[in-house]
């Protein structure tokens, strides 16, 4: 037996806490006595029903059977169906299993026939306990499986716990230990503070079937340390699990103080399960000791299962279930007859549509062939206008690409222009030191011929360079005009932007020598290479940058105070909140920006804001079709009197 000292500790623990359930108990008396609807009437008895289940069976029937009357009295089957089902648990715990099935039943019946899905789960819960008391395991588990889908299905975490709770016992009982510890752990996981002693007692049962014997002993002193002196159910299935415990280690005298205990707290509340487990144990430690007392605990656990097993009540059960399963079936069949019924409305539906569809078509039959030769004529009127209307778009087309082909030309010219004007300079500057090498070879002079000669040599270097540079430059140039196949390449999106802002700052400076404008630069590093058409980007890139030097150019006329023209380019690299990404850029000025009453218009053929004579009007219709052949998206943002920001989006397509 354990030592006096320890049960002295266990009793001031238990009794420093043991006001807790009656704390909850008055609590919800207190919210019963200010309720101020009926509805709330009912779920605060129903409430302190399940709150007394395992302090006062009686007084939690009385809330239950209260709670009942009064939601049948307004029509609430949301409370019928929980007093009923709660109704269920406590009978099932007193040992009136046919009662407690039948009400289980019954709320179940009530909540499919007012399709509360949300509520089914209650009725699920105590069937599944009753069939748990009748060891019919596999049909428990069932019912278990299902209430816990419905509290996953309505993220109730409560009821998630304790249906995890559940099936953990049940796997128990079937020997599943896997199974049971992962249900176990998920509910002690999701449980609060006042669900956890149960959680622990099974951990316990749970190691204890393991056959650890030492870590199950410390889940029941964690239960016994938390838990309710007030709960006699908690308190006699706990002393139960240690008594069979102390059994198992052939400890006869402590599994009998504990047997003894389970029952004391099992008889002031009628429950009969475990009155006959612990009498039975009695029965069998007292043996071989004490037959009398083994006698006397054989004859209580054999009274108290023909009370709970009575040959009535199986009966009374059996045919209850048969009933049940046959309203299910029959529920079932009048379920599949009303589909059926509904496919037979819907054919002889969709049948007289279908005659009445037919008849239209019919009718318009004649109408249409009426209508056919007048649209014949115009038909082809129209493809009159529309080839008239090809040419003219051909035309204005190509008269975008020439102006665009202008400014690279200009570009391009200027670009070249420098490296050619160093390898000229150089090599007049290399022909004056050759003759002068000469003269000094003449002299004899060879230290002087040397120095020249490493002055030649330096400037032939220079001469190189700039060579070569000119060279890069034609070929980029050769490069991006054979691009004309209409694949994606692998492109630096980066160098691609910063080419063609330079193209068209030299472009326009070629035109019109007085044009000025500082350009900003940020252009993010990290993108790598992008899979584009880089001539049809590169042209969209070339569009807008243009007209982005177009309006900082006639803002400057104004002779504003101050005004800096500044044209910027950025890129960046984004991440949806939806997945994917994105490569952006964007071409911003401090121009006059766009009215917002021809906003929704600069994206259409052949608007333009240009006089007459300066722009076809195609340069953003054409630059949005690129972008959106791409798979991308071209947006503006813009504020009237301070600039307008053009923004590329690119879906980033990393290369194979």
């Amino acid at each position: 037996m354990m030592k006096p000292s320890f049960l002295i500790l266990l009793c001031f623990l238990s009794c420093s806490i043991s006001f807790s359930q009656n704390k909850t108990v008055d609590r919800l008396k207190y919210e019963l006595s200010i309720a101020t609807t009926d509805t709330g009437r009912v779920l605060k008895m129903v409430s302190l029903c399940n709150s007394l289940s395992g302090i006062n069976p009686d007084s939690a029937l009385y809330y239950s059977e209260k709670a009942l009357a009064l939601a049948r009295k307004i029509k609430f089957p949301t409370g019928e169906i929980r007093a009923l089902s709660f109704t269920s648990g406590v009978l099932t715990n007193t040992g009136n299993l046919p009662k407690a099935l039948s009400m289980a039943f019954e709320a179940l019946q009530i909540a499919e026939e007012n399709k509360l899905d949300k509520e089914i789960k209650w009725p699920f819960v105590f069937i599944g306990s009753v069939y748990k008391a009748l060891k019919d395991f596999p049909k428990a588990i069932d019912f278990g499986k299902k209430a816990l889908q419905i509290a996953e299905a309505n993220s109730d975490t409560g009821s998630m716990s304790i249906e995890s709770r559940s099936l953990g016992t049940l796997y128990i009982e079937t020997g599943q230990l896997d199974s049971a510890s992962f249900f176990l752990n998920r509910a002690l996981v999701l449980s609060r503070e006042n669900g956890r002693p149960s959680i622990f007692q099974y951990l316990g049962d749970l190691e204890a079937k393991k056959g650890d014997p030492i870590h199950a002993m410390e889940y029941y002193q964690k239960v016994l340390n938390i838990i309710d002196t007030n709960n006699h159910r908690a308190l006699s299935q706990v002393y139960m699990s240690i008594a069979n415990l102390y059994k198992k280690e052939n400890k006869r005298d402590s599994g009998i103080y504990y047997a003894e205990r389970a029952v004391a707290e099992a008889q002031p509340i009628y429950l009969k399960k475990n009155i006959i487990e612990a009498s039975t144990l009695l029965s069998e430690l007292y043996e071989p000791v004490n037959s009398k007392e083994s006698y006397r605990y054989y004859k209580l656990a054999t009274t108290t299962k023909e009370s709970l097993f009575g040959a009535g009540d199986i009966q009374s059960l059996q045919i209850m279930i048969a009933q049940e399963e046959e309203r299910q079936n029959e529920a079932k069949r009048a379920k599949a007859a009303f589909q059926n019924q509904l496919k037979q409305y819907a054919l002889f539906t969709v049948l007289a549509v279908f005659l009445l569809i037919a008849f239209i078509f019919y009718r318009n039959n004649k109408k249409q062939k009426e209508a056919n030769t007048l649209l014949r004529h115009q038909k082809d009127e129209i493809q009159i206008t529309l080839t008239q209307l090809k040419s003219t778009q051909s035309q204005l087309i190509q008269s975008e690409k020439m102006a665009s082909l202008g400014e690279l030309t200009a570009g391009i010219a200027h670009e070249i222009q420098n490296p050619l004007n160093f390898v000229n300079n150089f090599s007049e500057v290399n022909k004056e030191l050759l003759a002068e090498m000469n003269v000094e070879i003449e002299k004899g002079n060879y230290d002087e011929v040397k120095i020249i000669a490493k002055d030649v040599t330096d400037n032939e270097e220079k001469i190189i360079h700039h060579g070569k540079r000119a060279d890069a430059i034609v070929k980029g140039m050769l490069q991006h005009s054979s691009r004309g196949s209409g694949k994606k390449e692998p492109t630096d999106i980066n160098a691609l932007a910063d080419e063609y802002l330079r193209l068209a700052y030299h472009g326009l400076r070629a035109k019109d020598k007085s044009f000025n404008a500082t350009m900003k630069t940020d252009y993010d590093e990290s993108i790598g290479n992008i899979n584009i058409i880089p001539q049809d980007i590169g042209r969209v890139i070339l569009n807008l940058i243009t007209n982005a030097f177009y309006v900082v150019n006639e803002k400057s006329k104004q002779n504003i105070a101050g005004y800096e023209p500044t044209v910027s380019i950025a890129t960046s690299s984004i991440q949806p909140p939806l997945g994917g990404r994105s490569i952006t850029i964007k071409v911003s000025d401090n121009g006059g920006g766009i009215p917002q009453k021809i906003l929704d218009k600069i994206f259409q053929p052949f608007f333009t804001t240009k006089p007459t004579g300066q722009g076809t009007g195609l340069g953003l219709s054409l630059s949005y079709d690129i972008v959106k052949a791409h798979g991308g998206e071209l947006r503006v943002e813009t504020k009237e009197g301070e600039g307008s920001e053009f923004s590329i989006l690119l879906p980033y397509q990393e290369q194979i």
